[in-house]
């Protein structure tokens, strides 16, 4: 059996006796306790690790109790963490609220029990566990689908160089065989016709594979870039469709990340087939666009919209068919956003956002959250 693994519990009290007391009561617990005997150590503390609960004195010289887990709350690390309030005096129901809008989870009062104080600590600590598990598998389920994504568009590639490399040329050499034995026969009129039938099915394979290959990986997304990848889809989109696509991307864009440019490609491709599938509109556009350090994508129809009851918001988008998924997922892995807005009888708009210092390289990080704990 797995050992179970151990979570951070900080005690927070500026007298070091009751500080003894607390560790001596929770020392059963078999987690690791940490001490601090200040607000301003136990915000230290909480840059340095990552705590599962926080056990704090409400009376404290220079920040209180309510000061500290107000300054805790408002950094974006700590939103989750398990505050409980130890008070050695008499709160009043305002009090309370004061601790609760502050961030508190419980209150323990002065006498402690201590099979009260190891059976509250013990519950936020293992939530605080069962959490992190759970943050795990999630993130080992995203490794797997970046590398399912990963080698199916590689297989993709590969398979788009074989249709054209091996398969396309193998029907040009079977053209010419037939425009050859075409002009030996010229003589023969039911010989030339049926070959001239032969090589105009041929000739329709050579195209079919041609564009086959093509949609599976556009070369020129790989040799130019997602702009003119999107220029040939959807100039060929709209002659097989009889949409009317409108795109409009800034000339001066540029190259992005080879995995943004294919997520996006990907993105423009799958909302394009679920328009001619689904909409029933006779046009669309795509708007491809940068500002505020994030790309955005924008696809958008005059359809018939979506039924109501579909699952449009948040990271819930199941009812919606396994192509919305794994565009969604596409978006997620690059740390962006996918948002859906349809109507019935008028249209949809899917947009994705992604940061720039994720699809353009050699960007700048993004800048980190600024941190409203205050400095030291």
């Amino acid at each position: 059996m797995k050992p179970k693994e151990k979570v951070n519990i900080l005690m927070v009290d500026d007298q070091p006796g009751k500080l003894l007391s607390y560790e001596a009561i929770l020392e059963g617990l078999d987690e690791n306790l940490i001490k601090a005997t200040s607000g301003r150590e136990a915000l230290e503390q909480l840059l340095k690790n990552d705590i599962a609960v926080v056990l704090m004195d409400v009376s404290m010289p220079e920040l209180d109790g309510f000061e500290v887990a107000e300054m805790i709350r408002q950094h974006p690390r700590f939103h989750e963490t398990a505050i409980i309030f130890i008070s050695a005096i008499h709160l009043t129901d305002v009090d309370r609220l004061k601790g609760y809008e502050r961030g508190a989870v419980d209150y323990i009062s002065v006498p402690i029990v201590p099979e009260l104080l190891r059976a509250k600590v013990s519950v936020f600590a293992e939530l605080h566990r069962k959490a992190r598990q759970l943050e795990a598998a999630e993130e080992g389920l995203r490794q797997l689908s970046r590398r399912l994504m990963k080698t199916q568009d590689e297989e993709r590639r590969r398979i788009a160089r074989e249709l054209h490399d091996s398969l396309g040329q193998y029907l040009a050499a079977a053209k010419m065989t037939i425009d050859h034995l075409r002009a030996t026969f010229n003589g023969n009129v039911e010989a030339g016709k049926a070959l001239g039938d032969a090589a105009g099915q041929v000739e329709t394979a050579i195209v079919e594979t041609r564009t086959l290959s093509y949609l599976l990986h556009p070369p020129l997304l790989d040799e130019i870039g997602l702009t003119s990848a999107l220029a040939w889809y959807v100039e060929g989109f709209g002659k097989r469709s009889g949409i009317a696509v409108h795109v409009q991307i800034p000339a001066t864009f540029g190259r992005l990340a080879s995995e943004a440019e294919t997520a996006l490609f990907r993105v423009v491709q799958e909302c394009l087939t679920n328009v001619h599938r689904h909409s029933g509109s006779s046009s669309a556009s795509v708007t491809l666009s940068r500002a505020g350090g994030e790309l955005k994508l924008e696809v958008k129809d005059q359809g018939k919209g979506m039924p109501k009851g579909m699952s449009l918001n948040g990271s819930r988008y199941a009812d919606l068919g396994v192509g919305m998924q794994g565009i969604y997922e596409r978006v997620r892995q690059l740390h962006g956003k996918m948002d859906i807005q349809s109507e019935e009888g008028k249209g949809t708009t899917l947009t994705v956002t992604i940061p720039e210092a994720v699809a353009i390289p050699g960007a700048s990080e993004s800048p980190t959250p600024k941190q409203a704990v205050r400095s030291a």
